[in-house]
């Protein structure tokens, strides 16, 4: 069998079609969308290879119209967990054992079905089954999601070739194995990308994983299985499950062969979990990798040297697209009294032009919240602005659930730097703005530092390169992903790896070669060419 040294294709960002009305791709997604809306898709589990289905089934319906149901998915017995797990360990030594280069094929082929025949079908289910727009859904469920199959295949070999020195007489060499055991993936309802990403990175680099999608996800999770199976990703390499997560994680975490959590989601179930891994330390064959993206409370400081406009326009996208439901969402803002009224008046404009409804109407900016449990929350929340004397709703505050899930985007104004909305993490299309004297700059720099319990995203404007430094320095360990003039949100694949720290994560950063590093166990091989046949050193020479 031939040898080689083999280069995989260049990585290059997708680029985000624009769905311009009488585009090509506009009429494919909407006939798309009206496909999925209008059938009944059954959502079976994924075991080794095999379609299980358990008669006990959860309906699925869009945020936008939480009526209509557009299919059901199966749930999972803790039996369905242990023939996962079974399937994820028996697949694991042919996996392991294949060449890195078939299994890159297998993750570019993928990138390149979403980006042909699948782009349409994956971005309509995700405007489905998570109310995006119609871009919100490109630049999810295509372009990131592409970019990670992409760029993970191209950081694989980047690590592959990281070697050690050798000399002439000793050869020095570095396998990177995939991990003992088998991978737990735990993905959110709000970006198809990462649903699909937690477990295919950890596959790429040779484990098998037993995945758990969101509830509030699953007919874009369907579409991704679809795809690497068509893709090729053998039986038992990626295992799907429904239902339960406690049920579901505590099988997990029960096994000895369980060696790794790729997790995104909240900072009390990922502290849960960890806390469950620490007290089933001693069962295990491995320390596990925990790798964890949580929450955020994400802000927008604005010096006085700013532009009002470019400052209003970072809280407009960086608040509420997406409803506010990324993890990176603008959810704080500390603008200087010299220009609040101006920033003030073009918010209060741009929310005032929003159009919402659902994503079908592809003129719409905003849709539904996810479920149900979000809207109360959020209701529960803008109330109580509205009776509190230290807060205000400067625009915004109605929501209606009659049909879907919809908060109007909202902007509560605080005198009090600590307002619980200025501290506590909603996600959704709510913003807290503290207006801050401008002699007082240093000091709202140290407030932002100290607010939050979260360090995901933050975002300083400013047009003075002094304060621009000031900031950088004074809110280092405030945010994983730090933006200099601009909105908070919109992190690239190759171009800004994305994670945070303290409650946030363990900023391992998705979407670079960092994270593909918590899915080996490197081992490190030394052969000598020339082998001592004497145990004398020359110090003992007489």
């Amino acid at each position: 069998m031939g040898k080689g040294f083999f280069q995989v294709p260049i990585a290059v960002n997708e680029e985000v079609k624009t769905y311009a009305p009488g585009s090509p791709e506009r009429e494919a997604v909407a006939a798309a969308y009206k496909e999925l809306f209008n059938t009944h898709t059954d959502v079976p589990m994924f075991i080794n290879g095999a379609e299980v289905r358990t008669g006990n089934t959860n309906t699925m319906s869009a945020p936008h119209d939480h009526q209509h149901i557009v299919g059901a998915y199966h749930l999972a017995e803790k039996k369905h967990i242990d023939d996962a797990i079974a399937g994820a360990l028996a697949a694991r030594t042919a996996w392991a054992e294949l060449p890195w280069e078939q299994r890159a094929g297998i993750f570019l082929k993928a990138a390149e079905l979403i980006a042909g025949p699948y782009r349409a079908r994956i971005n309509a289910a995700t405007m489905i089954a998570q109310s995006k727009t119609v871009h919100q859904a490109e630049i999810d469920a295509a372009c990131e999601l592409i970019d990670f199959l992409r760029f993970n295949v191209q950081f694989m070999t980047d690590i592959y070739n990281d070697q050690p020195e050798s000399t002439s007489g000793a050869w020095n060499r570095l396998e990177y194995r995939p991990l003992e055991g088998f991978i737990y993936a735990i993905t959110p309802f709000n970006f198809t990308a990462i649903a699909a990403n937690l477990p295919a990175s950890a596959a790429m680099m040779g484990n098998v994983v037993v995945w758990k999608p969101s509830d509030s996800q699953m007919l874009s999770a369907k579409i991704i299985v679809d795809i690497f199976r068509e893709a090729g990703v053998p039986d038992g390499v990626i295992n799907v499950v429904h239902g339960d997560p406690v049920m579901i994680t505590d099988t997990v975490l029960d096994s000895p062969d369980f060696s790794g959590l790729h997790f995104t989601g909240s900072t009390h179930v990922f502290k849960d979990i960890w806390k469950k891994i620490g007290t089933n330390i001693h069962n295990y064959k491995t320390y596990p990798r925990i790798v964890g993206e949580t929450g955020g409370k994400d802000f927008i400081v604005a010096h006085p040297s700013a532009d009002p406009k470019q400052v209003a326009t970072a809280i407009s996208r960086g608040a509420f697209e997406f409803q506010g439901q990324k993890c990176s969402a603008a959810s704080r803002a500390y603008i200087p009294a010299s220009m609040w009224e101006r920033v003030k008046e073009h918010v209060v404009t741009d929310v005032n032009s929003f159009k919402m409804g659902s994503p079908e109407d592809m003129s719409n900016f905003i849709t539904a919240v996810i479920h149900e449990g979000s809207f109360d929350k959020l209701a529960k929340y803008i109330d109580q602005a509205k009776a509190d004397d230290n807060a205000e709703i400067v625009v915004g505050g109605d929501y209606d659930k009659s049909k879907g899930y919809f908060i109007n985007p909202t902007v509560i104004l605080t005198k009090d730097p600590k307002y619980t909305t200025m501290c506590t993490e909603l996600f959704g299309p709510v913003i807290t703005i503290y207006v801050y004297e401008d002699q007082d700059w240093a000091d709202t720099l140290k407030l932002v530092d100290e607010t939050s319990e979260y360090a995901l995203t933050g975002a300083i404007l400013s047009r003075d390169r002094y304060a621009i430094q000031e900031a950088t320095k004074a809110l280092k360990n405030a945010a994983g992903n730090f933006y200099i003039n601009d909105k908070p949100t919109g992190a690239v694949v190759g171009q800004q790896p994305f994670g945070g720290a303290r409650a946030s994560g363990t900023n391992d950063k998705a979407g670079s070669a960092l994270n593909l590093l918590r899915w080996v166990s490197p081992r490190m091989i030394k052969e000598t060419f020339v082998t001592p046949t004497d145990y004398r050193y020359p110090f003992l020479g007489e």
